[in-house]
């Protein structure tokens, strides 16, 4: 079953900027579909934005025009640039991959905390 492990969260101040790194096991370039999805407390885990093998993305509304989902199949890596960070996006951010049917099928790990207060 495919890994997948977060890191890259922190505390910033609205307003700034943070990138978030998701390292999966074995082959990232095996999977088509990778997306990061979010969640804050008292709240249903949200997808925020996928990324396709060719480089395909879509984005929430909710963080179109800020975050930039991207991904080095040769590092096995995906990133999710975050930046006009706001309180509201203060939640824990998870990675996942995709079947076809946009079911995510690996194992969910630990997530990263990204917190945006002032």
């Amino acid at each position: 079953q495919v890994q997948l492990v977060e890191s890259g969260g922190g505390s910033v101040q609205p307003g700034g900027s943070l990138t978030l790194s998701c390292v999966v096991s074995g082959s990232i370039f095996s999977i088509d579909v990778m997306a990061w999805y979010r969640q804050a407390p008292g709240k249903q885990r949200e997808s925020l934005a996928t990324i396709t093998r060719i480089g395909i993305t879509n984005y929430a509304d909710s963080v179109k025009g800020r975050f930039t989902i991207s991904r080095n199949n040769a590092k096995n890596t995906m990133y999710l640039q975050m930046n006009s960070l706001k309180p509201e996006d203060t939640a824990v951010y998870y990675c996942n991959s995709l079947t076809p049917t946009g079911t995510p099928f690996g194992s969910w790990g630990q997530g990263t905390q990204v917190t945006v207060s002032s």
